[in-house]
């Protein structure tokens, strides 16, 4: 229940829209789960915008859907699922590496489908999820950016089978 309330907290947040950028970003990431699930994940993000907060500042917000695909197990136990996601994400700027790299901290809760209720093993107790994120990236240029992140994906406990997924996150990110 509590993603749920951070994840209607995320829609109901109050801000001042300062600005709308139509810089597009795809990405590609090497998840590593932490149970020997590895998979990619591919993402589009349509827009960002800039937001000023009472309580954080300005923070951006993009809009993300994502598509992810995991493989688990060995040749001859061998199992592929897949995924789809929605999520906002905020993120904020909170250094600068050499002067001249910004270091964002980012967070998100989303909602996600999983195409199989059994993934690596597991009844994950419904094929619908919420999609939660932690990151920091460095930009690298105005056009490229590299991610760290850990993902959990759950049903948030609306099922009594809820084991959830969790995977650390290498990403590369291009705006255009």
């Amino acid at each position: 229940m509590k993603q749920a309330s951070l994840l209607l907290f995320s829609f109901f947040i109050i801000f001042t829209a300062s600005s709308v950028q139509a810089k597009q970003t795809v990405s590609v990431d090497y998840m590593h789960g932490f149970d020997d699930i590895d998979g990619m994940r591919f993402a589009y993000r349509p827009l960002e915008q800039t937001l000023t907060t009472d309580w954080f500042g300005d923070l951006k917000l993009y809009w993300e859907v994502s598509a992810v695909v995991w493989e688990y197990g060995e040749n001859d136990t061998h199992s592929t699922s897949y995924g789809a996601s929605l999520t906002p994400v905020f993120m904020k700027q909170v250094s600068t590496l050499y002067d001249k790299y910004p270091v964002y901290i980012e967070a998100g809760i989303g909602a996600s489908y999983i195409g199989n209720q059994k993934v690596a093993g597991k009844d994950i107790g419904s094929n619908y999820q919420f999609e939660d994120r932690l990151g920091v990236f460095v930009e690298i240029d105005k056009k490229q950016h590299v991610a760290l992140r850990y993902m959990h994906f759950s049903n948030g406990g609306f099922n009594n089978d809820n084991p959830g997924l969790d995977f650390l996150n290498l990403s590369y990110a291009y705006h255009f």
